[in-house]
């Protein structure tokens, strides 16, 4: 068979294999951290790694696309680009930090993003600035999602159109923690998208090692964050009635191997929910949530994505009681 059929070279799968590896190594990107952004299981890489070609052509592209070896259409999905290049963009920040640096996340993060979808406003990034700013006054937590800063050093940067912040290390600025979960990087553009990524609190404790607790309620507390953060968005953002738009989430967890599920950031709450160790490393969790009801109901959306994330631990069925009651504090500010 000749080697090139009207133009196009015969794939060579090996040689395309051993691109992408290369390119994981050029950009210090460890195995595991590809294996998690591509969000595919461990001996799905490995079988990839093999050369083995019973994968599927969707597990294959989406290992290859987080080294840039995807030419992908525009009809490939515009939430989908948006992810793509906020992951690019962050491995390009940390490439020349150490692999164990708590900004790289080496025992594991969780990353989020959403899009509105409905009849939206189109602002400049000027404006849009702006309106990250306005929401990120209502603060749930001590430490919330998509932190809006003001130092010099710290604060959001338009960078080719997005709005984007890193908090790199404390060994590169004068900050107090460089806890994997105070390394954010976040970014969101004009369109009404959003992306979060973000060590595990658990990894930054001195009482345990990191990769070993995975904690019961601050999944429910950084859930809920995202899905108030959007719907606040949503009012600034829509053309009209905030209540006709459409919150598409993505939250994808990675590095729960072994970690064992406990009742750790809030042991006196009365209500504990714990399970054996992971049995898998990451889960992808999705779900469309109209922003109508959102608030008024926040525990209710919540619900079947706490279960999909618990299910990894063998956890019990997780109730609508407990959800509710870690919600309650959340929306009342007591953390």
């Amino acid at each position: 068979m000749p080697a090139s059929l009207r133009g196009v070279d015969s794939l060579n799968w090996q040689k395309l294999i051993d691109e992408a590896i290369e390119r994981r190594k050029e950009s210090k990107m460890t195995k595991r951290e590809h294996t998690a952004l591509a969000g595919v299981s461990a001996p799905t890489m490995a079988a990839f790694e093999r050369g083995e070609t019973t994968l599927s052509l969707a597990k294959a592209f989406d290992i290859l696309r987080v080294v840039g070896l995807m030419d992908e259409p525009v009809a490939a999905g515009a939430q989908e680009r948006f992810l793509r290049e906020s992951i690019e963009r962050w491995q390009t920040l940390v490439k020349d930090l150490p692999a164990k640096s708590s900004a790289r996340f080496p025992d594991g993060y969780y990353r989020s993003d959403y899009c509105l979808v409905g009849d939206l406003k189109t602002p400049t990034t000027h404006e849009f600035e702006d309106m990250l700013q306005e929401v990120a006054r209502t603060k749930h937590t001590g430490w919330p999602v998509f932190m809006f800063m003001t130092r010099e050093e710290t604060r959001p940067r338009e960078v080719d159109g997005a709005i984007e912040t890193w908090l790199r290390p404390a060994s590169l600025i004068q900050r107090s923690s460089d806890e994997p979960a105070h390394c954010d990087f976040w970014r969101g553009v004009p369109t009404g998208r959003m992306f979060l990524l973000r060590g595990y609190q658990e990894d930054g404790q001195e009482t345990f090692p990191p990769g070993t607790i995975f904690d019961t309620t601050l999944p429910i507390w950084r859930m809920g964050e995202v899905l108030l953060h959007a719907s606040n968005l949503a009012k600034l953002m829509a053309k009209d009635d905030p209540d006709t738009l459409t919150i598409k989430l993505r939250i994808l967890y990675a590095g729960l191997l072994r970690r064992q599920l406990k009742s750790w950031a809030n042991p006196l709450s009365g209500i504990f929910m714990e399970g054996r160790p992971s049995r898998s490393d990451e889960v992808l969790i999705e779900a469309e949530i109209p922003v109508r009801d959102l608030k008024e109901n926040l525990a209710e959306h919540l619900l079947p994505l706490v279960s999909q994330l618990f299910e990894r631990f063998d956890a019990e069925s997780v109730s609508y009681e407990f959800v509710q009651n870690e919600v309650s504090k959340l929306t009342k500010g007591r953390f």
